[in-house]
C-alpha cells in the first residue's frame, strides 16, 4: 500500500472532475502532480503541488485553482482538514482510519510491505566490484561491492529480474605480471632464496600459497620450461587461485554474484566466426559506426596507449561522448575499450533492458563512453546507468589506519570485516551517498551508542523483538502472532508518538520506489535510521510516562494494538536491513 500514490490519484481524480482545460482547450497534463509529506508535520499529513504546477498552463492564479481543488477534495471522507498555504500549496490532514489501514497492510504483507510487482519483470544487469584478479580484495573495493550488492537487492525488491555480475579483467598485462609473481613464489617454494621482490611484481604474501600449490602439482618440472611454456600454465592456476580468494573475501562481506564473466572469453577465437570482439567490430562496421582515422591527444596527462597514428575508431561522439574512441590500434591489436563494447553487446544479446555499472571514482570518464556504447549497440533499447563510488578513508579514533603487512601495500577487505563485522561495514558504506567521500572510523562503528547508526538501527529491531518476548511472558493467555495482531483495535492508537511511527512506516513504499528509480540504496539506510529514531523516542517517552508503554497488563486491547505497532516496525526494519544485506538481530547484548 503506497499511501502517497493513493492520495496522488485522489487529487488527480478531483482535478479530472473539475474538467480543466489548458489555454489551447486540451485536457490538462497531470503528470507533474504529486502528493508528499510536508517538510513541517505541523502543516498536515500530506501536501500537494497541484495548483502550483497547473496554474500556468490553465492561465489562472495558483491560489484560485487551489481553492477550487480544496472544495472538491473536501468531499472525500478520508480527508478531515484542508488548507491553502503560501502561493498555492494544499495541505491535508487525514482521518485515523487512513493510518489504521497502513498498519493493517504492514501486518498483512509482512516483510513484503512496499515491494513492487512488475509484469513482465524488467531484466537488469548490475555489474560491480570487477577487480583485477591479481590479489585479495582491498579497502578500495569495499564500497563498490556493498553499493552494487545493495542496489541489486533493492531492484529485486522493486520487481526487477536482476543478475549480479562480476567482470573478470583477466586479459591484460597485469595477468602476465601476476603469473611471473606467482612463478617467483613457486621458486621460493622449491627452496630457492628469492630475496627482495623485484620492482614491477606483486610483493604480497598472498601469492605464497599459489607457489606452494604449483610445487605440489608440478614438482620441479616448470623450472625446466622456457617462459613461453610455463607462463600460460601458471597464469591459469594463478587466476583461479585469485578468484577463489576474491570469492572468499566477498563472501565475508555477504556479497555474491550469479555470473563471473571472463574478459578473455571476448578475445577467444573459436571456428571461422572469430572472437566476440571480431563480431562486434563487424557489426559496427555494417552500421557505419566505425572509421579509420586519428585522434587528437587528450587534455592533461597523455595515456601510455595513446597513438598519433591511424586507428580503427568508434563514432562515440555521435552518441553523446566527448570524443570518438579507438577500438583497434595501428598494430592491429584491440584496445581495452573494444572489449568493453563487445561485453556490452553480449549483455544486450542476453536481453537486459538496463545495465548498471558500479565503478570507482577513478573511472569518472567512463560514464559518457559506456552510455554512448549502449545507445549505439542497442539502438537505445537498453538503458546504461553508471554509478561512481568515492574513496573511503579508514580511521581509528581519528587517526589514519596503517597499511597491511600481508598484502604488501594496501589494507585488505578481510582485515576490515574481521575487525568490525560485515554488518557495520555494509551499513556504514551505505550511510553516505555513493559519490560522497566517506570516513570510516573503526572505533565509532563498533560503539554501542545512538551515535553509531548501525547499532542504533539494529537495536531498534532487537528492542521490538524484546517487547514481544516480554509480552508473551507477562501475558501468557494472549496470542501475539501476526494474524491476531492484525485484528487488534487500531483506533486505540491515538498518541502522537504512535501516529508518528505509523506515518513514518507509510513512507516506506514511496521511499523504496524513489530509491529504486534513482538507483540510490543509501536512501534505505537514511530511512531506517529515521524510523529507529522515532521508535527509540517513543520508547523513552514511555519510560517517563507509564501510560504510553507498549505493555499494559491491565488493558489487553490496548496492549494488543500497541504490540501490533511494534511488530509492524520490526517488519519494516527487518525488510530494509535485508535489502542492505545487514542482519536484523533478535537481541543485542
Amino acid at each position: 500500500m503506497n499511501i502517497f500514490a493513493d492520495f496522488t490519484q485522489r487529487v488527480k481524480s478531483a482535478l479530472q472532475e473539475l474538467d480543466l482545460k489548458d489555454t489551447s482547450g486540451e485536457p490538462i497534463d497531470l503528470s507533474r502532480v504529486v502528493v508528499e509529506a510536508p517538510r513541517d508535520p505541523a502543516h498536515g499529513d500530506f501536501a500537494t503541488n497541484a495548483a502550483m504546477v497547473l496554474a500556468k498552463p490553465l492561465g489562472t492564479k495558483p491560489r484560485e485553482l487551489a481553492e477550487r481543488l480544496v472544495a472538491k477534495l473536501d468531499e472525500n471522507p478520508d480527508i478531515t482538514e484542508l488548507s491553502v498555504a503560501g502561493p498555492g500549496f494544499i495541505n491535508m490532514r487525514v482521518a485515523p482510519i487512513v493510518w489504521q489501514r497502513v498498519l493493517g497492510s504492514v501486518l498483512q504483507l509482512g516483510d513484503g510491505f512496499g515491494a513492487i510487482e512488475q509484469s513482465p519483470a524488467p531484466k537488469v544487469n548490475v555489474e560491480y566490484v570487477s577487480a583485477n584478479p591479481t590479489g585479495p580484495m582491498h579497502v578500495g573495493h569495499i564500497r563498490g561491492a556493498v553499493v552494487g550488492d545493495a542496489l541489486a537487492n533493492l531492484l529485486t525488491f522493486a520487481g526487477c529480474e536482476v543478475t549480479k555480475e562480476y567482470y573478470i579483467n583477466d586479459a591484460g598485462s597485469q595477468i602476465d605480471t601476476l603469473a611471473r609473481s606467482a612463478f617467483l613464489r613457486y621458486r621460493e617454494a622449491r627452496g630457492e632464496t628469492i630475496g627482495e621482490i623485484p620492482a614491477g611484481l606483486y610483493p604480497g604474501d598472498y601469492l605464497k600459497p599459489v607457489g606452494e600449490m604449483l610445487d605440489r602439482e608440478f614438482g620441479g618440472s616448470l623450472l625446466e620450461k622456457a617462459e613461453e611454456e610455463w607462463l600460460p600454465i601458471v597464469k591459469e592456476r594463478a587466476i583461479a587461485a585469485m578468484m577463489d580468494l576474491i570469492r572468499e573475501d566477498l563472501a565475508a562481506l555477504g556479497v555474491s554474484h550469479e555470473v563471473f564473466y571472463s574478459e578473455r572469453s571476448l578475445h577467444a577465437r573459436g571456428g571461422s566466426n572469430g572472437s566476440k570482439i571480431d563480431r562486434m567490430l563487424d557489426g559496427l562496421r555494417d552500421k557505419g559506426l566505425v572509421y579509420e582515422g586519428t585522434l587528437p591527444p587528450p587534455k592533461g596527462q597523455v595515456p601510455d596507449d595513446w597513438e598519433d597514428r591511424e586507428q580503427t575508431l568508434f563514432r562515440a561522439s555521435d552518441f553523446g561522448d566527448d570524443t570518438d574512441r579507438a577500438l583497434k590500434k595501428s598494430d592491429g591489436s584491440y584496445t581495452y575499450f573494444a572489449a568493453d563494447v563487445a561485453y556490452f553487446q553480449d549483455k544486450f544479446e542476453r536481453g537486459f533492458q538496463e545495465t548498471i555499472y558500479v565503478l570507482g571514482a577513478d573511472h569518472g570518464g567512463y560514464a559518457k563512453r559506456l552510455q554512448a556504447v549502449g545507445k549505439a549497440v542497442s539502438g537505445g533499447k537498453t538503458e546504461v546507468v553508471v554509478r561512481f563510488c568515492q574513496l573511503v578513508k579508514l580511521m581509528r579514533d581519528g587517526e589514519p589506519v596503517k597499511m597491511s603487512k600481508r598484502s604488501g601495500d594496501f589494507i585488505t577487505l578481510r582485515e576490515v570485516v574481521d575487525e568490525v563485522g560485515s554488518d557495520a561495514v555494509r551499513f556504514m558504506m551505505l550511510y553516505r551517498k555513493n559519490d560522497a567521500p566517506l570516513d570510516f572510523d573503526f572505533k565509532k562503528v563498533t560503539e554501542q551508542s545512538k551515535d553509531n547508526p548501525v547499532f542504533y538501527v539494529q537495536y531498534g529491531h532487537a528492542r521490538c523483538r524484546s517487547v514481544l518476548r516480554q509480552a508473551a511472558e507477562e501475558l501468557p493467555g494472549i496470542g501475539f502472532d501476526d494474524r491476531q495482531l492484525a485484528q487488534a483495535d487500531f483506533t486505540l492508537l491515538s498518541d502522537s508518538g504512535e501516529l508518528e511511527l505509523i506515518a513514518k512506516m507509510a513512507e516506506w513504499p514511496k521511499l523504496l520506489d524513489a530509491a529504486a528509480e534513482t538507483h540510490e540504496p543509501h536512501r534505505i539506510a537514511f530511512y531506517l535510521h529515521e524510523l529507529a529514531s522515532s521508535l527509540h523516542a517513543h520508547w523513552n517517552r514511555g519510560k517517563e510516562s507509564p501510560h504510553l508503554r507498549f505493555i499494559d497488563p491491565g488493558n489487553e486491547k490496548l496492549t494488543l494494538a500497541r504490540l501490533a505497532l511494534v511488530r509492524a516496525v520490526s517488519l519494516v526494519l527487518a525488510s530494509g536491513l535485508s535489502i542492505l544485506g545487514v542482519n536484523a538481530p533478535e537481541e543485542m547484548r
